[in-house]
């Protein structure tokens, strides 16, 4: 792992994590749902930034997991979604797998009331999620591209129910978006199908950085 090892992993503030996402994410978006940033330094600089937050559908999420505790309000605290996360060119191979299981690690020492994570790989402009297989995340989702469109002018957005962008003209792209789950709680179980990563393979919706593989 080299000097993956050498990474120290804490919280930081939005306002530094938002600026350094805009810069390293392949999007150059933040997502305003996150509330917990964790900056990975290496020799004191920031190279890498994590955001966790809570889910825009969180309600129809809750159930992929099932707790110890019951019914929805108890439920409603279980879980964060990392919706973001860019490193710089700073940081080493095997960066992103190492920070991701620290940032865990940290959360579930200090905010023992989350059970579990969930995130996404964009399977349509990014990767598969080759980072979360490294992570020990479970793949529980495969689905078509329904929601990333790119507009006339170049840009790419993703298009919700009750978004107000105007999408006249606008192209979905092809691809996939894979959904990805981490038990932190060992006791809890998915509600949810556990699939085999090589699933990836077989739907034929491998990406690595922006390139479709076979």
């Amino acid at each position: 792992m080299g000097r993956a090892k050498e990474i120290k992993v804490k919280v930081i503030n939005s306002t530094i994590a938002n600026e350094f996402i805009k810069q390293h994410h392949y999007s150059g978006k933040v997502v305003n749902n996150s509330i917990l940033h964790f900056g990975c330094f290496l020799d004191d600089k920031l190279g890498g930034v994590m955001s966790y937050g809570n889910p825009i559908d969180k309600r129809n999420i809750l159930n992929f997991v099932e707790t110890s505790n019951k019914g929805m309000n108890a439920k409603w605290n279980e879980m964060l979604e990392l919706n973001r996360m860019g490193f710089s060119s700073l940081l080493p191979k095997n960066s992103e797998s190492r920070c991701i299981s620290v940032s865990i690690r940290l959360i579930k020492k200090n905010a023992p009331q989350i059970k579990w994570i969930l995130s996404f790989a964009d399977g349509t402009q990014c990767g598969d999620g080759t980072i979360y297989r490294a992570s020990g995340f479970h793949l529980t989702g495969i689905n078509k591209n329904s929601t990333i469109y790119k507009l006339p002018s170049g840009e790419t957005i993703a298009k919700h129910g009750t978004s107000k962008k105007d999408f006249t003209g606008a192209e979905k792209l092809k691809g996939y978006q894979l959904r990805y789950i981490y038990l932190i709680d060992k006791k809890s179980k998915l509600n949810v199908e556990n699939l085999p990563y090589s699933t990836i393979k077989e739907k034929g919706a491998g990406m690595y950085l922006g390139n479709t593989r076979q």
